[in-house]
């Protein structure tokens, strides 16, 4: 046949059109396929079926609509049709295929632009094919001891991956509550909104390490890269550089020039600064920071940059833990410490300028220690450049913006930390205290209920529970919270609770006991705590009517809170104490003048979440001290906006001021009948 006539008869036969109807349909289902079967966990298999199915079909379709037509009676050959018939039936098929052409482009437009919606792309990156969430490595060394080296391993493969833009990873915070090798990986992927999965074994004997590790799709478990690694100590970091590049080949990660130095780069020559490393890392991860965690990271880093001064990575680190333990108080917040902090995080920027993890620590000095929000952003954004997927980055933006009282904008920090960071229970508590501090009570205890869900029966969780409970008044619910629970020194929120929980109902003669057991051998770590214990002690001694005890106990709190102003001038919660102390003691003159100067040391124009704690110290001190107008106007300031971590852990509620006894000397003033009558403010809006 005449090329010429071929095409002719090609075109009056609908087979271009067949070709094109063909080719967007199988288009639009190969899309549906690989959308929909992973999210049922049907195979790859399945999917590489359909679309070889589809590939194979399009010769026999362009055949069949060669040689065939669709007529009233059925499908007929093309042959047997009188030409006039053929060429009526096929303009009708044309028609026909024309609007099966136009309704597939039709989807598939709708396809493309439902894809660019940011909601979408929200949703979707849940199951990119670019995400990754590492699981805890398995420790196989015969020496149990040797579980922080399989730990830092993993989290120096990660930290590695998480350089990489064009990945999304899921931080070691929240993956650390799972094990090594769980059966359950899809469950596991979706919890974390992640495709992938990395699991490792690792296995140490003198200096020699083994390390094996497999990267897993997670919606059918199939195993897509495994590989084993047997070097010295000295040779680890290529390990680790090698299966973060593996990893980012597998996932067809684009890498920049900066991402690829970053990933290779070897953070110190010396193996037993690393180890020291290895170790203080460890207690940085602990689900609730304690002093003790924080002195044992803070002594193995001290130990790292010793033996090795050039190690940067570990100065950062350094610094950081010194930062938090000062922020947190624990650390004792002197002015010792703050230094050193400095002088880390800059040491850190000194040996590595564009290192990320040194320009947030110098970042998070800014705003622990200086209350310098402005230096910190600046820091924390540059370091956000070369840690796409870090969450403390974005927690620390989230704690920097609620404390300058930008409520939303901290929210909407605490989402992106969370997106990255869904199971880091540190991450949702601080949210849940957000929460706590605008009065939205029930939006925090939701909050509580996930970190719940992946430590259960925390004590420090139950207690913030505990204390939403007393804040709305519901004492018999805050009990049955706290029945159980038995707290030490070391958990001082927890216990500053039950103790509050037992002056609310006005028997505190069951807490004394417990308080005076614990003082009994004070731990010398936690510095002006024992103090701060000790002043409760004495309340509850003074609520039970115990008048000549508590004033004992109060002298004994005043000469153990004093020497530590001296290295501690600017701690406003140590200041708090000590002027409360001196309100049980009698002295108004000192307890007011202490209560001012903690306004001073934490202003709340610099800290709208911490800077109203000293007038709820006035608020008190003034009820006690006769000064009934001042403590009015305290109160009536505090009830209108949003703070946290009172002389409680929760802000002020007029159920609070019905309940406790340090406000009963207002009971019978109008204005404090007003403000105890009034419904507990809610204070999202702010």
């Amino acid at each position: 046949m005449n090329p010429k006539n071929l095409l002719t008869e090609l075109k009056r036969r609908n087979v271009y059109r067949a070709a094109v109807a063909y080719g967007v349909v199988a288009w639009f289902l190969t899309q549906l396929t690989t959308q929909v079967f992973p999210f049922f966990e049907i195979s790859n298999s399945a999917v590489r079926f359909v679309v070889i199915a589809l590939a194979v079909g399009f010769p026999i379709a362009m055949l069949l609509a060669w040689v065939y037509e669709f007529t009233p009676e059925g499908i007929v050959r093309t042959e047997d049709l009188h030409p006039a018939q053929a060429r009526s039936i096929q303009r009708a098929t044309g028609r026909v295929l024309d609007f099966i052409i136009i309704g597939a482009l039709l989807l598939v437009i709708a396809m493309l632009i439902v894809g660019r919606l940011p909601f979408y792309r929200q949703t979707g990156e849940s199951i990119s094919q670019k995400s990754i969430a590492v699981l805890p490595f398995e420790n196989l060394s015969e020496d149990k001891a040797n579980a922080y080296f399989a730990d830092g391993i993993q989290d120096e493969i990660l930290t590695r991956l998480s350089k990489i833009a064009d990945l999304k990873v899921i931080s070691r915070t929240s993956t650390q509550h799972y094990k090594s090798a769980p059966e359950n990986l899809p469950e596991i992927a979706r919890q974390l909104g992640v495709a992938h999965i990395l699991e490792g074994r690792v296995q140490k004997s003198g200096d020699a390490v083994r390390v094996n590790v497999q990267l897993i799709k997670a919606a059918n478990e199939s195993h897509l890269w495994a590989d084993t690694f047997d070097r010295k100590l000295t040779d680890i970091f290529s390990v680790e550089s090698e299966v973060a590049k593996a990893i980012a080949d597998q996932l067809r990660a684009k890498l920049s020039g900066r991402e690829e130095q970053a990933i290779t780069a070897k953070p110190t020559d010396n193996v037993e600064a690393y180890d020291a490393y290895l170790r203080g890392l460890a207690y940085t991860v602990k689900t609730v920071p304690t002093t003790a965690s924080a002195l044992a990271a803070q002594k193995y880093l001290r130990e790292a940059v010793r033996l090795d001064p050039k190690f940067a990575l570990g100065w950062a680190l350094l610094s950081y833990v010194d930062a938090f333990g000062y922020l947190g108080t624990s650390l004792q917040p002197t002015v010792t410490l703050r230094e050193e902090a400095r002088q880390a995080a800059e040491t850190a920027l000194t040996l590595q300028p564009n290192l990320g993890e040194a320009l947030h620590a110098k970042g998070f000095y800014y705003y622990a220690c200086l209350r310098d929000y402005d230096a910190a952003v600046r820091y924390f954004e540059q370091a956000r450049q070369l840690l796409p997927n870090s969450s403390r980055i974005l927690q620390s933006l989230a704690v920097l913006e609620r404390r300058r009282g930008h409520w939303d904008r901290s929210e909407s920090y605490f989402n992106e930390a969370e997106r990255l960071d869904p199971r880091n229970v540190s991450l949702l508590t601080q949210r849940a205290l957000s929460h706590m501090s605008l009065r939205s009570f029930p939006e925090a205890l939701r909050k509580f209920d996930q970190v719940l869900d992946i430590i259960p029966d925390d004590l420090d969780t139950l207690a913030n529970k505990a204390a939403i409970a007393q804040a709305e008044g519901d004492l018999p619910r805050a009990a049955a919270l706290l029945a159980p629970l038995h707290p030490n020194a070391d958990n001082p929120d927890a216990l500053i609770t039950q103790v509050y929980q037992a002056i609310l109902e006005r028997r505190p003669a069951q807490i004394i006991p417990r308080l005076k057991e614990i003082l009994a051998k004070p731990d010398p770590a936690l510095g002006y705590l024992n103090g701060e214990l000790r002043f409760w002690l004495g309340w509850a001694q003074e609520v039970a009517g115990e008048h000549a005890a508590a004033q004992e106990t109060w002298r004994q709190a005043s000469s153990e809170l004093e020497p530590f102003l001296k290295e501690q001038p600017e701690n406003d919660s140590l200041i708090g104490d000590l002027a409360l102390t001196n309100m049980g003691l009698g002295d108004k003159a000192a307890a007011l003048a202490l209560s001012e100067r903690a306004a001073a040391a934490i202003p709340v124009e610099k800290d709208a979440l911490f800077g109203p704690r000293p007038i709820e110290i006035l608020a008190r001190v003034a009820a006690q001290m006769g000064e009934s107008d001042r403590a009015i106007a305290a109160l009536q300031k505090l009830l209108s906006i949003p703070y946290g971590g009172g002389v409680i852990i929760e802000p002020l509620t007029p159920a609070l001021l019905r309940l406790d006894p340090m406000f009963d000397p207002l009971r019978n003033d109008p204005r404090f009948q007003k403000l105890v009558a009034s419904q507990a403010p809610n204070n999202t809006k702010q």
